[in-house]
């Protein structure tokens, strides 16, 4: 299984119209190669080197396989949204305080379909998940806001 980007490269540098300082829209995603007894996808955006901790920019799971491709700046309609570390249902950019970080954008295939409500945080999908995870992939991007303003 494989997670790409036609914005970045694993490993490159995230476009500014993706994070804070741009539009803060979705960047494209592409899912090749799922399993076939996969039932559904969920993903996991984060940022292992946020000061206080990992922070959740986006979280969302029951996504149907046929749904392997994402837009730019057009998330998912039928599947299921948690809450991000902003507090919110929805794409959250990267916006580092300081330096450079890594952003971590992680698909899972599953067995089933996760059945969680609307809301439930990453540490709740990620317990969900555990049994029925078939297969992974990640892709990483990073950003760094150059001395901007101070935000996460």
């Amino acid at each position: 299984m494989e997670i790409k980007s036609r914005a970045f490269n694993n490993m490159g540098s995230i476009p500014e119209r993706y994070t804070c300082d741009g539009d803060n829209i979705n960047p494209p995603l592409e899912i090749l190669d799922i399993p076939n007894p996969t039932k559904s996808l969920a993903l996991i955006v984060d940022d292992p080197d946020a000061p206080n901790g990992t922070w959740v920019h986006w979280l969302m799971w029951d996504i149907p396989i046929e749904n392997h491709s994402i837009k730019e700046g057009e998330p998912p309609v039928d599947c299921v949204y948690g809450t991000n570390s902003f507090a919110r249902l929805e794409y959250g950019g990267p916006c580092p305080p300081s330096g450079t970080h890594r952003y971590f954008f992680k698909v899972y295939a599953l067995s089933k379909t996760v059945q969680l409500p609307e809301g439930a945080t990453k540490e709740e999908l990620m317990s969900a998940i555990g049994e029925y995870k078939i297969d992974s992939a990640q892709l990483v991007g990073l950003y760094s806001r150059n001395g901007r303003g101070n935000r996460t």
